[in-house]
């Protein structure tokens, strides 16, 4: 007899990963009892194909950095290993395939992303094959209840919320402060930091 595992799933661009990412993370590992969280990097991510991204390699490197010292975070090449856009659906299909039932998945995003779940691709199916967890800043709800009712019983069923620490972080802003030579000390994990500033991130 298996064990079901309980595995997060953090997806992202990740461009570059942040405190915001890890401190999420971690809430929800705690709240919802998670074994793990797989961090995902998309490779190609379909809602940023008019936008520049820093190429994949960089950004796994700089997310595996920053999830090393935590001995529940893991990051997966998933996406990188697929030609195409990375849509969320594929993902969750391979990974139900790999732990042969043996794990229930909780998809983690922020409550702005979860406005767009009606148009993401094949949402149905992905709500039958994994649970979503919302984390919102306090007093920031009415958009998840209007997604939630959207999908009916299902929604109730597979869709969550979670008040999370209020942090004003966001990759677009580190990128800018790079790129005006302002620091992201305390934004970023220090090995983040190193690497970007190594690799000549973000400065062009």
């Amino acid at each position: 007899m298996h064990t079901t595992q309980k595995i997060g799933i953090m997806g992202g661009t990740f461009d570059p990963i942040h405190i915001g990412h890890l401190v999420t993370a971690d809430a929800v590992r705690i709240e919802y009892r998670l074994d793990k969280v797989l961090f995902i990097p998309a490779a190609n991510p379909p809602h940023k194909q008019d936008s520049q991204v820093t190429p994949a390699l960089h950004r796994y490197i700089m997310t595996a950095m920053a999830t090393y010292s935590n001995p529940h975070f893991f990051v997966s090449a998933i996406e990188m290993e697929r030609p195409g856009p990375s849509y969320t659906i594929d993902t969750v299909r391979i990974l139900h395939e790999r732990y042969a039932e043996r794990a229930k998945f909780y998809f983690i995003t922020g409550a702005d992303a979860v406005g767009d779940l009606p148009t993401w691709n094949n949402i149905d199916e992905l709500l039958d094959l994994c649970d979503f967890v919302a984390t919102t800043r306090p007093g920031c709800v009415s958009a998840i209840d209007d997604v939630i009712r959207h999908f009916g019983p299902k929604g109730a069923a597979r869709i969550h919320r979670l008040t999370t620490p209020e942090l004003e972080i966001s990759s677009t802003d580190i990128r800018d402060r790079v790129k005006k030579g302002r620091s992201i000390k305390y934004i970023v994990p220090e090995s983040v930091e190193s690497y970007i500033l190594k690799e000549g991130l973000y400065i062009g």
